[in-house]
């Protein structure tokens, strides 16, 4: 009446019987044994261990740290995923030690994307032009028109209608460390332009993030009674970020019919103290940081026309001017000399017909338009009725970055050139968001940050890690008055999520 077993079932209970501590079940009642338990009833022991491999050796510091600097530096997400995977490699790509090794490996540093001051929800403030999905919480352009960038930092000035004094707002992409400057009402005007630039002694502004800066800001106001004919002075005055102040204004020689006034172009700056600037009208303005002095001269072949001219850093570090003409660009550079009259010289024709798609030179008089320069990078940028291109002029290879131009009128681009590095957010803040320390509670920020968390998710299925990254960093860091404490429901709603 016995039921016959299987192999395997046999081999199941012979091994039971052999690890049990019980009394034998007498040979009689036992189930006719298999070949397989037959063999194991030759072992006095059935072994229980098994012998683990092995964990391989851990990489050393130095190792992954060179892996991680040949991460592409024109493919920041890389990085930054890189930084996300543990504690030691997010420690290693924020030292100071690591950006200056960038430099030295890969020497130019990559331009990030455009900052521009179109109040256009479909385009975003800031416009990567990286090889995939990238972006920098910058600053609303409903609050803050755009300057400048150089040297790892961006200034921004207040829109006419969010405060009731101007005001400007220096933020470092990178970090996210942002700093806000009051204009004395003395130096308030209509069509301002400003720079920023680095002011440590011997910096080669390879990790010069949190270091000490200037800002030199560029004015026109009235002199005299406004029916003068020449009534408008042009003056500029720098800050200190050391000081905290505002040094004394220096003008030029003579006053002007008009105004000159910026919001087609940005500065440039050549060696350490020299500063130019272009105005709408195509004048160029020195500033002489070293000699306190100001002056204007003419670009080559000057004519008034927004979008034909930008100034840039010549092959030879000089002052440079990229003209555009029909379907070329004319790269020219002017001779070192103290006087206004030095000469431009054309350095050389970039054909855009070779390099652009032949919709994008559609209207090429007219719609074709230079508005910006990115420094270090020597890159161009150009917007076309077919998008917004970017041309490297060493290379002269060309990349459209953005579609959105056609129905659109930049006024100025402004280049982020710079590495990226991931860094802790501790002090970030984005002055286009009314913050709790406004709004004066705790509901407040709480909301904010289920909006930042609903931000994020949106973003997720699209693959924009990068983003999703910086809301969550976001939401983390919204304090409450009045010891300014991250606020419970918001931490337990950003981890429960």
């Amino acid at each position: 009446g016995w039921t016959t077993k299987s192999p395997i079932q046999a081999t199941r209970v012979e091994s039971f019987n052999l690890s049990s501590q019980h009394t034998p079940v007498p040979a009689k009642s036992r189930a006719p044994k298999s070949p397989i338990c037959s063999r194991w009833s030759n072992h006095s022991t059935i072994p229980r261990r098994t012998t683990m491999a092995a964990s391989p050796p851990a990489i050393l510091d130095e190792l992954f740290e060179v892996i991680l600097l040949r991460l592409p530096p024109d493919d920041p997400a890389c990085l930054l995923r890189a930084s996300l995977v543990c504690k030691a490699w997010g420690c290693a790509v924020s030292r100071p030690h690591f950006r200056r090794r960038l430099h030295e490996l890969h020497r130019a540093p990559p331009v990030l994307g455009l900052l521009h001051d179109l109040e256009d929800e479909r385009i975003p403030r800031f416009i990567p032009t990286t090889a995939s999905s990238f972006s920098l919480t910058a600053p609303h352009n409903r609050y803050w028109r755009t300057l400048d960038c150089r040297h790892g930092r961006a200034l921004f000035l207040s829109n006419p209608q969010s405060p009731e004094t101007q005001e400007l707002l220096v933020w470092e992409p990178i970090t996210g460390a942002q700093q806000r400057i009051p204009v004395p009402a003395a130096l308030e005007s209509n069509f301002p332009m400003a720079a920023v630039f680095c002011a440590a002694d011997g910096c080669d502004h390879r990790a010069c993030l949190g270091g000490p800066f200037r800002v030199l800001f560029i004015l026109s106001v009235v002199v005299g009674q406004v029916t003068d004919d020449d009534c408008y002075l042009t003056s500029a005055c720098a800050y200190s970020s050391e000081t905290g102040t505002w040094g004394e204004p220096t003008s030029l020689p003579r006053r002007s019919p008009m105004p000159m006034c910026f919001t087609f172009y940005s500065s440039v700056l050549v060696g350490k103290s020299l500063l130019y600037f272009m105005s709408d009208d195509a004048f160029i303005l020195e500033c002489d940081l070293a000699r306190h002095r100001l002056a204007v001269f003419n670009p080559p072949n000057h004519e008034p026309v927004c979008g034909q001219y930008t100034i840039m850093l010549a092959e030879d570090g000089g002052l440079g001017v990229c003209q555009r003409m029909d379907q070329q660009l004319k790269v020219w550079s002017r001779e070192v000399s103290d006087s206004v009259e030095a000469r431009w010289v054309l350095s050389r024709v970039v054909y855009l017909e070779n390099l652009l798609p032949v919709g994008a030179l559609v209207d090429a008089e007219t719609r074709v338009q230079v508005l910006g320069f990115a420094e270090g990078a020597n890159t161009i940028f150009l917007t076309t009725v077919d998008g917004i291109f970017m041309i490297k002029l060493q290379s002269e290879r060309a990349r459209r970055v953005c579609d959105e131009s056609d129905d659109h009128l930049f006024c100025d681009l402004i280049p982020v050139v710079s590495f990226y590095t991931p860094v802790p957010r501790g002090e970030h803040r984005d002055p286009s968001l009314k913050h709790s320390e406004d709004a004066g509670g705790e509901e407040k920020t709480v909301y904010q940050v289920q909006q930042l968390i609903n931000k994020m998710s949106q973003m997720l299925p699209g693959g924009d890690f990068v983003n999703a990254f910086d809301c969550i960093n976001h939401a983390i860091e919204n304090r409450v008055p009045p010891y300014y404490e991250v606020a419970p429901e918001c931490t337990s709603m950003v981890y429960g999520h």
